[in-house]
Formats: structure tokens, C-alpha cells, sequence
């Protein structure tokens, strides 16, 4: 039996048998056991068939075999008979996978490739009438034709333009206008289409506007943006549907569809990226007379969005190679009469279309140099003087906001970051300098204090010219610089945060171009208002502070700033009463150095060296009563351990090593201040250098040794877990508690992990043993599960202790609560510090909790049965959806019980996840739907016992 017979036998019944057949007949024409002659008389009696079905399976038998076959194997005179086969019996199916099989071979010739295309045009005719995937077929072959031999396609001149155009025709289906807008777009493109234009232009706008929903269950992937991109595409493609395109889509813009409205002016915008300058030239006030309408009138705030950017486009292809300055230019006619209907609605400047005018003049001016020197001289002398004879303070707000708008564009062309452009005639806003400055500074100082609106405009308008190169002289700047300075440290201005920050801004885009005036005018006047000592009635330092740090972006500027306030740190810190206003500097010098690569920085050691001596001096003043006390308040001792970790964070290995060394001696010699571990009886001044210590722990890299540490680290390890147990002050045990969780997470080695295991189930002493257990040694205790789960260290029996607890009469709300705190993120055992946070640590807490949780819930008393739904909340809580989803049929139920509890955080967390289910697995939470809606509803109105935290939620 041959190969042709066993592939029509099989094809029907086993579509990857017979392709394995096709195959092996590849390989034998390529070990020359078959000829191909060998393969057409096999398939003789099979290709003559009356039976069309027949036939098909035959050519498709080819095909395959084709299709199979190595892209070297034929030759030139093989493939032009098969060719010339295929074609004859292109409708014979299998034959177009062939042909598209054969073309993409290197020897597939011209000849052969028009022979292809005719074949096409000529037996294809009635293509609309065929099935879609036969159209589909088809149409790739014409594309890869297309695509592969363009020239010869080309070369077939009106035939083949006329010949696609009318075997497309006619087109529905999604998939197959994606290809005809591409073909027919080429044709558009590098065709001579003078004589066909119109009919052209038809047979893709018939298609305007696109109106297609893709199905919900679509598998192609195909949506109504794709059609109308390639859509669009084609009508721009050629300037010669100008006369047929711009009255169709003007006509359609008085569509009512907000959608019809959004195509047509995207489509307007494609055109005049698109169309030559002459072409633009003819239609442009046309455009202009229509377009104005949508913006000025406009009922959709998009819709106005995309008319202004049609506008543009059109002013951006007129200002091509143009003089800037002949009046008699495409540009100029065009802008014209924009300039004259815009200035007629400014008269009421407070009116809409006043608005909307100023939009239209901006976006104008974005358009090209040109555009913006038209507009610029047009408009900003007119608004000037309505300015001047304006009655009121709302109108002369409502005008400089909108010569704010005109001038912006200025900023692309003249400022500090933009390539110079030669306009030929400068800089539009050079006549106008002075006048400006003298209504933007008057707006802004002169003004009343309540307009603070009026202010903050001013001072915008200000900022930019500012920022405009070679505008202003560096005095007149200077003068801008105090304004803004003024507005922030004044007492005036206290309560008015928008326009303090306007004016921090306005600092910081003048620091970038000019940090040497904010060096010499603004770093003295904020640096005069820091008191010397912490005085209650002093000005409000913070404000000052917060105004350095932002402004402080260059680093000239920031190296200035750091040098300066560790100078009155110093001076500070000679108060007894400096807490206060220490740790505001502090955590300014915090702010600053997290704006900086610290790790590149050339004076990091002098900043180390003074982070060492504030730590020494916090250490000296907690033993020595008589020395300033403002160091040693926890609050400012966290901040400055922040800005400690931080530095100490950038250093080398060797200097890393001295700190390990100094993590408890506080860079103090034993004269000096004896460290707290191992001490009995330490006043809490000197417990609270244990924040300190902690910071710089967290620093360190993780194979700096610790002291204490050799062998290893369990005897530090039991001093700490001792003093967290003693510790009253909160501050100082949640250092402790920290500091015990990157012992054992980052220090504590593999082989030692059994004294960490020992610290939680020693006999009698254990934290966890019944005669210890108490509020402290849960809270230690949750905290080595913590670090040891992070590292995805073996805590699964540490994790089923803590479950245990939650029945425990005293205790069990409490470890309930610990929950929370096993995968929250935290400050100090973070991955910046070194901590090891692998990936896989909240799977492994959720999966081994939720189910024990699941199973412990059901056999609890029910008085006990709150505490489980309280330990997954807090579980969930810091969850991905993602890690919940192969649960849901266990976590469902639980989390119905916990929308039934008093506390507002459960609540929260509940809702939360079952927000996140209903939208990644709505058919999970289908059945529960019912009993899910009437405990939302009821939190949701019962206001009286729901909190803020889950009502809105609800």
C-alpha cells in the first residue's frame, strides 16, 4: 500500500497520523528511496477523482509532503513545476498551504510568484462566499506574497492593485481585515494610486467607524483598538484621499457617540502627521472651523483632549521647514485665525471657553518653535494689558492662569534641559521680560494673604521664567529666590501648605540651573531661623528643616547642608533639653542621605566619623548625669540609629569589621561606658544604648563576627531573650525583641540552629514550657519563629506550639495576635539590612497554618474558636492571593466565621481576602455568595460597633 493511499485512509480519523505519514515521505524523497515523479503517479488516480473531497485530500497529501521537507531540498525546476501543479488546481483544497509553503523558499522565483498571484485573483473571486478559515488561508498566502516578492507583485501594476482590492472586498471577519488593512495599506503606500484613489479610499472607510466587541471567550486576542489603528493607517496612508477623507470624517464628527467623536479626531490627527504640508495647507481652516467646536463647546472632557491634539498635529505638519517669521507661510494662515477667536473668548477670562482657549494656545505652542513664537507674540501683550485693567482679583487670577498656559511651551524650547533652538529670531517672551517680572513679583508679594490661589499662580509663573535660559539675570533670579524663601519661613504664610509647597518646588527647579544663589541667598536666611537651642518659643524649626531637605537635590547643595547641620547638632546638643529639636535635625540628615548613593560618596567617612562620635557621645551621656541628656530619649536615639544603619549599611568589609566590634561598646572605651549585655541592674538610660546597638547589628554584613559570638551565638542569644523578658520601657524590648530576630536570622549558623530550639523548649526554663509562659516569652517567642521561618530554618514545630497556645485560657487571644507579626514586613529585619527573607516563607507559614488552623477550629470550644479566626487574619494579611488559591475551599468557611467577629481588624483582613478571591476565583466564592453579602451588608450598616477600618471596606 503507498503512502498517498495510507494518508487518505488516516487523515480523516487521525490528523497527526497522516502528518507522521507526509513525513516519512519527506524522508524518503530526501534519502532518494522515492522520486517525486514516484510521489505524482501515486497520487494519479486520487487527483482526477470526481469526487472533489477526494482530490482535496490528495493536493493536501502534497502539501504536507511539501510542507516536510528540508528549505534546500528543491530545486529551482521542482519548484516551478510544483508551482505550476499547485496552481492549476488552487482550488482543489491543500493546494494555498502548499503555495505558501513554497514561496518561502530562496529559489521561489518572480515568475513564480506572479504566477501565484494570478492564480489567486483569477479562481478566487467569489472569496466572500467561502468559509472563514479558507478566506483566512487565502489572504496569509497573499500577505507572505506580498511580504516576500513585493516587487513582483508590483511590477503587475493596476492588475494587481485592482485585482486585491476587489478579491478583498466585502470583508467581515476580524481576523481577516487585520491582513487586508496591512495589504491594502502597502498597496496605498508604494502603488501609483492616482487613478484609483477614490476607489480605494471606499473600500477601507466603508469600514468607518469600527464598531467591533471582541466575544468574551476570544482566543485571538483581537480588539476593536487593533482594527482601528490599522484603519487609521490606511486612510493616512496617502495624501491623495485628502478630498474624500477630511469632508467624510468632518461629517461624522456630529455624531452624538462620544466614541464616533474620539476615532474621527484620532483619524484627523493620523492625516495630518501623514499628509504633505500643501495638502494640510488646503484643509487646515476647514479643520480648524469644526475642530473648535469640540473644544469649546465640549460636552466629553477626552473628546476635547483629542481635538486639541488633532489641532496640533495639524500645526506641527504646517511648521516643516518653515520661516518662523513670513507671515504668509501655511503656518501663519493657519494659526490666524485660531489666535483671533481665542483672544475673543479671553476677554471674559473666567469663562469656560476662556479655559478652554487657553488650552487650544498651549497646545498650539507645543507644537514647533514657530507655532509657539506665533502665539507667544499674538497673545501675551494682549493678555498683559487685560491683566492691568482687570477689577477684581479673580479676574486677575483667572488671566494669569492662562498666560501660565501660553508660556509653558516656552520651557520645552528655552529651558534649562532643552536643545537650544534657532528660531531665527530668539526667544518669542525677550520683549515682554520686564513687564513680566514686574506683575508676576507684584502678584505674588503685594497681593492679600488669604488670596493664596493668586499666589501660588504668581509664583508658578514666576518659577518659569526663572527657568528660562539666558532670560533672566542671576540678580533678577536673586530677587525670585528671596520671594520664595520669604513665603516659606514667614509667619504669614503658616497655614498655607499649597503654596509652601509651590514655593519649595520653585527652589528646587532654581537649584538645579542655579545652586550657587541657593547657596548664598537661601542656605543663610533658613540657616539664621534654626535656633541655636531647643526654645519653646522658637520659630518652627520643622518647617525650615523640612525646606532645606527638599530643596537640597544637587549634590553641592546636600554636601552643604549635611556639613551645616551636624555643625548645629553640635551646637544643639548642649541643651538638657535638645530631644525635641536633635532629633529633628536627625531625621533631616536622614531624609538627605537617603537621597544619595551613599556607597559612591567621596565623604563617607567623614559622615562615619561623625555618626561615630554622636554615637560615642549618646553612650557617654547615658552613664554621666551631668552631661546633655537630649541623646539618650529613645525616640531621637531610634533616629539617629536609622541614620547610623545607613551609613554604616555603604562602608567596606574592614570598617564593617571594626564596627562588629563596637556594636555594644558604642565606640566607647571601658572608662567610658560599659556595655549592656551581661550586666545586672542597668538604669534604663543606659538599657535604652540597646536601640543603638540593635541599628548597628542590622547594618553590619552577615559575616562580620559579633562579640560575644565564639563559639556561637547562644550564649548572647540568652542574655537577650533574659533582657526582653525584664524590659518595661516598649521601646527598648522592641529593640531587644529586633535585635534576638537578626541574631538568629542572620548570625545564628545552620549548625547552630538546635540553641535557638533551646531557648524556646529547655526543661523548666523554656519560653514556651508552662512554668515561664507568659505574655513576654510569647512575644520573644514570636519573634524567633519570625526570623527562623524567614530563612525557611525548620520552625514547622515552633509554628504548631504557638497554634497550641491559641486554647490556652490566659495567653491565648494574646498568641493569637502574634500572628500578625510572623510575615509582617519590619524596619530592622529587612533585606536591605541582610536579613534572609527567602521567598518561599510565606507559603510555607500559610500552608502549614491554615491547615492546622482548619482542623483545630472545628474541635475547639467554642469560646476558642475566635482566636484561630484572629491567628489567620493576621496570617492573611501579609499573604498573596496567588499562595491562598489551592486553599480556598478550606479558607472560605473560616473566613465567613470571621466577617461574624467584634474585632475590626479580622474584619478587615477577611474582607480583604475575599475581595481578592471574588475577583481572581469568583466561581471559588459562587456558593458562598449568599451568606457572603448578608454579613457585608449587616457590617456595613450596623455604624454603631463597625469602625472606619471595615465599614467602608464592606
Amino acid at each position: 500500500m503507498s503512502d498517498a493511499r495510507d494518508y487518505l485512509l488516516t487523515v480523516d480519523r487521525d490528523k497527526t497520523e497522516a502528518e507522521h505519514i507526509a513525513a516519512a515521505t519527506a524522508s524518503k524523497l530526501e534519502s532518494k528511496q522515492l522520486t517525486f515523479i514516484n510521489v505524482v503517479q501515486s497520487l494519479g488516480e486520487y487527483i482526477n477523482d470526481e469526487d472533489a473531497t477526494i482530490r482535496s485530500r490528495a493536493i493536501n497529501y502534497l502539501s504536507e509532503v511539501i510542507r516536510a521537507l528540508t528549505p534546500i531540498f528543491l530545486t529551482r525546476q521542482q519548484i516551478q513545476v510544483l508551482c505550476q501543479f499547485l496552481c492549476d488546481r488552487i482550488e482543489d483544497g491543500g493546494a494555498v498551504s502548499g503555495l505558501a509553503k513554497l514561496q518561502e523558499l530562496g529559489r521561489f522565483g518572480r515568475e513564480m510568484a506572479i504566477m501565484t498571484l494570478r492564480a489567486l485573483l483569477q479562481h478566487f473571486q467569489d472569496l466572500q462566499l467561502r468559509p472563514q478559515y479558507q478566506r483566512l488561508e487565502i489572504l496569509e498566502l497573499l500577505y507572505c506574497l506580498m511580504s516576500n516578492h513585493r516587487s513582483s507583485v508590483k511590477s503587475l501594476g493596476n492588475e494587481s492593485l485592482t485585482g486585491i482590492q476587489d478579491l478583498v472586498s466585502g470583508e467581515k471577519d476580524p481576523r481577516n481585515l487585520m491582513i487586508i488593512f496591512s495589504l491594502l495599506k502597502v498597496i496605498m503606500v508604494e502603488w501609483d494610486i492616482v487613478e484609483h484613489a477614490e476607489t480605494l479610499f471606499d473600500a477601507v472607510f466603508c469600514y468607518f467607524p469600527i464598531t467591533f466587541k471582541p466575544p468574551p471567550d476570544d482566543l485571538y486576542g483581537i480588539t476593536a483598538e487593533d482594527l482601528k489603528s490599522r484603519l487609521r493607517d490606511c486612510i493616512a496612508a496617502s495624501c491623495y484621499f485628502a478630498p474624500y477623507a477630511f469632508p467624510q470624517l468632518l461629517d461624522k464628527l456630529d455624531s452624538t457617540s462620544p466614541t464616533v467623536k474620539r476615532d474621527v479626531l484620532q483619524t484627523i490627527a493620523a492625516c495630518a502627521e501623514s499628509y504633505d504640508i500643501s495638502t494640510m495647507s488646503k484643509y487646515s481652516v476647514t479643520l480648524w472651523d469644526s475642530l473648535k467646536f469640540e473644544i469649546l463647546n465640549v460636552q466629553e472632557e477626552d473628546v476635547g483632549v483629542e481635538a486639541m491634539l488633532a489641532i496640533k498635529a495639524v500645526a506641527v505638519r504646517l511648521s516643516r521647514d518653515l520661516s518662523p517669521t513670513d507671515p504668509k507661510t501655511p503656518l501663519a494662515t493657519y494659526i490666524r485665525p485660531i489666535m483671533k477667536e481665542c483672544k475673543e473668548h479671553l476677554q471674559e477670562p473666567q469663562s469656560k471657553q476662556a479655559k478652554r482657549a487657553g488650552q487650544i494656545l498651549e497646545s498650539l505652542g507645543t507644537a514647533s518653535p514657530a507655532a509657539f513664537s506665533w502665539v507667544a507674540k499674538s497673545v501675551v501683550p494682549r493678555l498683559l494689558n487685560l491683566y492691568q485693567e482687570a477689577d477684581s482679583v479673580a479676574t486677575q487670577r483667572a488671566f494669569l492662569e492662562v498666560l501660565l498656559k501660553v508660556m509653558e511651551p516656552a520651557l520645552i524650547y528655552y529651558g534649562p534641559t532643552s536643545i537650544l533652538v534657532d528660531t531665527g529670531t530668539g526667544n518669542p517672551l525677550e520683549p515682554f521680560k520686564n513687564q513680566l517680572f514686574e506683575v508676576f513679583s507684584q502678584a505674588l508679594m503685594n497681593s492679600a494673604i488669604e488670596e493664596v490661589s493668586l499666589h501660588i499662580i504668581a509664583l508658578k509663573c514666576l518659577q518659569l521664567i526663572c527657568l528660562l535660559r539666558k532670560y533672566l539675570q542671576d540678580n533678577e533670579i536673586g530677587m525670585a529666590v528671596q520671594y520664595f524663601d520669604e513665603i516659606l519661613i514667614s509667619e504669614d504664610t503658616g497655614g498655607q501648605g499649597d503654596l509652601k509647597n509651590a514655593a519649595i518646588m520653585a527652589l528646587v527647579g532654581i537649584s538645579r540651573i542655579k545652586p550657587n544663589l541657593i547657596l548664598d541667598i537661601t542656605f543663610p536666611a533658613f540657616m539664621a531661623k534654626l535656633p541655636d537651642l531647643d526654645i519653646q518659643d522658637s520659630c518652627d524649626y520643622g518647617v525650615v528643616l523640612e525646606a532645606l531637605a527638599r530643596i537640597s537635590v544637587e549634590q553641592v547643595m546636600s554636601d552643604t547642608l549635611i556639613r551645616r547641620l551636624f555643625s548645629r547638632l553640635e551646637l544643639v546638643l548642649q541643651s538638657p533639653r535638645s530631644s525635641a529639636y536633635s532629633q529633628a535635625i536627625l531625621s533631616t540628615l536622614y531624609y538627605v542621605f537617603k537621597q544619595r548613593d551613599m556607597s559612591a560618596d567621596a565623604n563617607l567617612n567623614f559622615y562615619f566619623e561623625k555618626i561615630v562620635s554622636l554615637v560615642n557621645q549618646t553612650a557617654r551621656a547615658s552613664v554621666e548625669s551631668e552631661l546633655p541628656t537630649g541623646l539618650v530619649r529613645p525616640q531621637v536615639m531610634e533616629t539617629l540609629g536609622r541614620l547610623a544603619s545607613y551609613i554604616v549599611r555603604s562602608l567596606d568589609s574592614h570598617k564593617q569589621i571594626a564596627v562588629g566590634q563596637q556594636v555594644y561598646t558604642l565606640f566607647c572605651d571601658a572608662s567610658e561606658f560599659v556595655p549592656v549585655p551581661f550586666r545586672e541592674k542597668v538604669p534604663e538610660t543606659q538599657r535604652g544604648t540597646m536601640i543603638l546597638s540593635t541599628y548597628l547589628v542590622a547594618a553590619i554584613q552577615i559575616k562580620v563576627p559579633l562579640p560575644y559570638g565564639y563559639p556561637d551565638s547562644s550564649v548572647l542569644l540568652h542574655e537577650l531573650v533574659k533582657m526582653a523578658l525584664h524590659e518595661d520601657s516598649n521601646a527598648i524590648r522592641q529593640s531587644l525583641l529586633q535585635h534576638i530576630a537578626l541574631l538568629v536570622n542572620k548570625f545564628v549558623r545552620n549548625d547552630s540552629l538546635e540553641s535557638v530550639t533551646n531557648v524556646l523548649w529547655e526543661p523548666s526554663t523554656g519560653l514556651l514550657e508552662k512554668p515561664i509562659l507568659s505574655y513576654g516569652s510569647i512575644r520573644v517567642s514570636f519573634w524567633i519563629a519570625k526570623a527562623l521561618v524567614l530563612r525557611l530554618a525548620t520552625a514547622d514545630k515552633i509554628l504548631h506550639h504557638l497554634l497550641e497556645l491559641l486554647t490556652h485560657d490566659t495567653y491565648g487571644t494574646a498568641a493569637a495576635r502574634g500572628f500578625a507579626l510572623l510575615l509582617a514586613p519590619d524596619e530592622i529585619v529587612a533585606k536591605e539590612n541582610g536579613a534572609v527573607i527567602r521567598l518561599l516563607a510565606t507559603q510555607k507559614v500559610f500552608n502549614h497554618c491554615i491547615r492546622e488552623i482548619s482542623v483545630a477550629f472545628r474541635l475547639a470550644e467554642p469560646r476558642m474558636r475566635s482566636n484561630y479566626l484572629i491567628a489567620l487574619a493576621g496570617i492573611l494579611r501579609y499573604t498573596a492571593t496567588e499562595v491562598m488559591m489551592p486553599e480556598l475551599m478550606t479558607l472560605l468557611p473560616l473566613l465567613l466565621q470571621s466577617l461574624d467577629l467584634e474585632d475590626q481588624d479580622v474584619k478587615a483582613a477577611s474582607i480583604k481576602t475575599l475581595t481578592a478571591i471574588s475577583q481572581r476565583r469568583p466561581e471559588a466564592a459562587q456558593e458562598h455568595v449568599s451568606s457572603i453579602i448578608s454579613r457585608l451588608l449587616k457590617i456595613a450598616a450596623d455604624r454603631r460597633i463597625n469602625s472606619p477600618v471595615s465599614t467602608p471596606s464592606a
